[in-house]
C-alpha cells in the first residue's frame, strides 16, 4: 500500500481546486465559496510597476501574441481562441475598443505581467512575468492597442 503525506494530499487538493476554478463546472465553483481579493488587498500586495514604455510592435511581438495569447484570445484577438470555450470567464476581446479605451496602458501591462486577478479580472489569465521580459510585455500592450484600433484612457 502506498502512503502519502498530509502535505502531499493537501497540495494535490489545492491544484485540483485551482484547476476547477477556470473550468466549466459552475456548481463546484459556486460551492467552493472562494472570493477574489478586494481591490485594496490587491494594491497592498502588487509589486510596483516600472514606468510604461511605448515599445514598438514588431514581428516578434505578433509571434509572441500568437504563441502565448491566441489560445484564449484568438488569432485575431477576438476572444475566441481554442481554449475560450473551456473557460468560465470568457477571454477579453482585444478588438473591442469600447472596453479597451477605458483601460490605461499600465492596467494592460499589469494584467499581462501579474495576471488577471491582480487587476480585479479573471483568475484564469496567467501572470507572464516569469516568461516574458519587460520590453515584450510593453510591446504586447501596444499590439493590443493596434488590435482594438484605440488609445489608452
Amino acid at each position: 500500500m502506498i502512503r502519502y503525506s498530509k502535505n502531499f494530499l493537501a497540495g494535490i487538493t489545492v491544484v485540483l481546486v485551482g484547476l476547477g476554478g477556470c473550468g466549466q463546472n459552475h456548481e463546484e465553483q459556486a460551492t467552493a465559496n472562494l472570493k477574489p481579493p478586494i481591490q485594496q488587498e490587491i494594491e497592498e500586495i502588487r509589486p510596483q510597476v516600472s514606468q510604461i514604455v511605448r515599445a514598438p510592435v514588431t514581428e516578434k511581438t505578433r509571434k509572441t501574441y500568437q504563441w502565448y495569447c491566441a489560445q484564449c484570445h484568438g488569432i485575431e484577438g477576438k476572444g475566441d481562441g481554442i481554449n475560450a470555450k473551456l473557460l468560465t470567464v470568457p477571454p477579453r476581446n482585444h478588438t473591442k475598443a469600447s472596453y479597451l479605451e477605458t483601460r490605461t496602458d499600465e492596467q494592460l501591462y499589469e494584467a499581462i505581467k501579474f495576471g488577471g486577478l491582480s487587476v480585479g479580472r479573471a483568475p484564469c489569465m496567467p501572470a507572464w512575468e516569469n516568461t516574458l521580459d519587460e520590453e515584450t510585455i510593453h510591446s504586447l500592450v501596444q499590439y493590443i492597442r493596434e488590435l482594438c484600433q484605440c488609445e489608452a484612457l
